[in-house]
């Protein structure tokens, strides 16, 4: 194959890191954060989306590469290299954080398709979850990354409706300075950076990540996939995610309209481009909270049988990885038995965000360890600058962990 034939075969494959960056930048929690911060603060937190963004492309590079070096999803190495216990709190403390997201996706999916139908959202939670349930039945992985990603670029509405509206340039580049509004408290300024910075940085990614490369058959030869994934998906994803911040910042803010529902987000989009425009962004909106769903569902049961050392993966029929897609179900089923009742997924997506700040440190510390091991690695362990990038971020992510609780109390969750 010559040189653009090959370039043009590695732009293909870069769906999974579309899919992993829209699931998580853009998820539910993702959407409907960027969205209150920039109604409350303008693009005072964009730096927090840009730590992100370089936070997660560190640790989901080094996650692929163990992946495609060692031919094993990275959960699988973390509890053979540091033991069952170190990787069973590990276990613990993302697949709490992943089963509560998964709630707060799926809730997601209901509310978009209430905005697309004026039905009630928990009437859409039993569809939302059965589509949800066959598509990681049925469709192939390939197929579910390459679809679930071009669809939930839809969201690049966002953006449009930036230009759109017109704003003030020198007005909206000001806001990017860092600052507390007058109106707001210095520790709800940080609580939201907090959740910023845990909504980007969600634990699920970098497995998801790391077994959908194993899903592809990533070998040795795929390094340069695997760049180019994180490359292009997250920053990708952190683009649209200061987009909608943005386009708050225009309307919203002016008006002294917070967000308190999903419905709001789309009226900046209405203002901009009328009708068209809003069914876009729907549509990514839809998407992209399914997309989402789909990863932490799969998350869920990429790890527990990852750490079980049960048979896994949508490359296998599902009769020969039978307890992989129970526990997806189990899964499942825990977020239909919570949105039926009384809930709200506005505010689960909310709490999410910040109880996966909680988990980070429990996370990516085992990936650094791993990623530094000659014995899975060989002569690809990471360089002196991926560790160094990779010891500043533990640290940032400790501060993020040990912060998030007592910031929650304080402000009573941003109130």
């Amino acid at each position: 194959m010559g040189a653009d034939g090959a370039m043009k075969s590695r732009l293909l494959t870069v769906a999974l890191g579309v899919l992993t960056a829209i699931g998580g930048f853009l998820d539910a929690g993702d959407l409907v954060t960027n969205a209150v911060v920039g109604s409350r603060f303008g693009l005072s937190l964009a730096w927090v989306v840009l730590v992100g963004v370089v936070g997660i492309c560190v640790f989901a590079h080094m996650s692929g590469k163990v992946a495609a070096v060692s031919g094993r999803a990275t959960f699988e190495i973390i509890r053979e290299r540091l033991g069952p216990t170190t990787a069973g709190l590990n276990l613990v403390a993302s697949l709490a954080v992943t089963v509560l997201t998964l709630i707060a996706e799926v809730g997601g999916i209901a509310l978009a398709l209430q905005l697309a139908s004026s039905v009630d959202h928990r009437l859409w939670v039993p569809v939302a979850v059965l589509a949800v349930w066959l598509v990681l039945w049925r469709v192939k992985f390939n197929l579910m990354e390459n679809v679930t990603g071009l669809m939930g670029l839809a969201l690049v509405g966002f953006a449009v409706a930036v230009f759109l509206l017109g704003p003030d340039w020198g007005e909206l580049g000001s806001q990017l300075v860092p600052n507390v509004p007058v109106q707001e408290s210095a520790a709800v300024y940080w609580y939201f950076a907090v959740a910023l910075f845990g909504a980007a940085m969600t634990p699920y990614e970098v497995f998801f990540f790391s077994s959908g490369g194993v899903e592809d058959s990533w070998t040795v030869k795929d390094l340069a996939t695997s760049r180019l994934n994180v490359l292009v998906g997250f920053p990708l994803g952190g683009l649209l995610s200061i987009s909608i911040a943005a386009c708050a910042a225009i309307v919203l803010l002016p008006a002294g309209i917070q967000v308190d529902s999903m419905s709001q987000l789309t009226l900046p989009a209405a203002e901009a481009g009328g009708t068209l425009l809003v069914a876009v962004v729907i549509v990514g909106m839809v998407a992209a909270t399914f997309g989402a769903a789909l990863e932490t569902a799969l998350s869920t049961g990429y790890t527990i049988s990852q750490y079980l050392g049960w048979s896994w993966g949508k490359f296998r029929r599902p009769a020969r990885a039978p307890r992989f897609h129970l526990a997806m179900i189990l899964a499942l089923v825990v977020a239909v038995g919570v949105l039926m009742t009384n809930v709200d997924p506005v505010a689960v997506t909310e709490y999410s965000v910040v109880f996966s700040a909680v988990a980070l440190p429990l996370t990516y510390l085992p990936i650094l360890v791993v990623a530094n091991d000659p014995e899975y690695m060989g002569e690809h362990v990471n360089g002196r600058f991926m560790n160094v990038l990779g010891t500043v971020y533990l640290v940032i992510l400790v501060v993020a962990a040990v912060s998030a609780i007592p910031l929650m109390i304080v402000t009573e969750a941003g109130g």
